[in-house]
């Protein structure tokens, strides 16, 4: 079974209770905890040696990328994160200066978006190393974006270059938050997520939870230099357009907004965050799927993005 088709299955008849806005199947979990004017946001996400890093990948980007995924979800909202709490599954015979280094890494990412770590878990794991990483934050309730909202006619934007992440990226990678949150504050933001598994498969995310289609602009899509210097250097290596449609863990944000508002955002975006890029790649569409329009014209585009007990690990 596929990891959506597990998910699936898992999340098919959950309980719920009277605080739960919004469940499964978004980046967060939204919640309603009696709060005047903002809801409350919870998110956990965790990495795996041999999955999101390897035993030889510097111990304090560990913790960076453990944090950091879970803070792009909670810019993907719009919100603000508040606290976390860290598990941390460790093999025996750990190195205990080894752990604090990934700490290091969990502390000065949390330092500089002011989240508070209050607790967490320490396991065996015989197998091999893992953090998991819970993190509360919150969002105003007349911003709180979701994945479903994205409408026929919206341009689609990404912010930041996509592809070529396993060059290094993966591990340093800088959480959309400030972005996403003065994305909800000044635009009328549809739908949003952030790239995790990959272009294709995160705006597939969008387009089923919205009902509607897309035609990206493959010119428009911007390409990493890693991807491309990947694509010169490495003969097994994918061609740099799909690189950036599928290679994943980019963690920058993919939304969409009325057309009428792409030229403004462009224009206040270039002045609010001058050295982060954003490209309007394409548009959605009534019809359901996802195509490619290039100079040969527009075809169809099958490809999705990284799934979990379908593909090979990182190695």
């Amino acid at each position: 079974m596929k990891e959506f088709e597990l998910i699936e299955l898992l999340t098919r008849s959950l309980p719920a209770n009277d605080s739960v806005v919004l469940g499964a199947g978004d980046d967060c979990a939204v919640l309603d905890l009696g709060l005047r004017e903002d809801f409350v946001l919870l998110k956990t996400d965790a990495v795996v040696e041999g999955v999101h890093f390897t035993s030889a990948t510097e111990r304090e980007k560990i913790g960076h990328k453990a944090l950091g995924r879970c803070l792009s979800d909670i810019a993907a909202m719009g919100g603000t994160p508040s606290a976390a709490v860290i598990t941390v599954g460790l093999p025996s015979g750990y190195n205990a200066e080894e752990i604090n280094s990934i700490y290091d890494g969990l502390r000065k990412l949390a330092t500089r978006y002011n989240v508070a770590i209050v607790g967490g878990e320490t396991t065996q794991a015989p197998s091999g190393l893992f953090l998991s990483v819970a993190v509360i934050g919150r969002v105003s309730k007349s911003r709180c974006i979701r994945r479903a909202g994205a409408k026929a006619g919206d341009a689609i934007f990404v912010t930041g270059e996509l592809g070529g992440s396993l060059g290094g990226r993966h591990l340093e990678f800088e959480p959309r938050v400030e972005q996403g949150r003065w994305l909800a504050e000044h635009f009328a933001i549809h739908a949003m997520i952030d790239i995790s598994d990959g272009l294709a498969g995160d705006l597939r995310h969008l387009l089923r939870a919205g009902d509607v289609g897309a035609e990206l602009f493959t010119r428009s899509i911007p390409i990493s230099r890693a991807a491309k210097l990947q694509a010169k250097t490495e003969s097994s290596a994918k061609p740099p357009l799909l690189a950036a449609l599928t290679d994943g863990e980019d963690f920058e944000l993919l939304f969409t907004l009325p057309s009428a508002s792409a030229v403004p955002l462009l224009d206040a975006w270039k002045q609010q965050f001058p050295a982060i890029k954003l490209s309007c790649i394409g548009k959605i569409t009534k019809g359901q799927g996802l195509k490619l329009r290039d100079a040969q014209g527009l075809r169809d585009f099958s490809g999705t993005g990284y799934e979990h007990f379908s593909k090979k690990p990182v190695s």
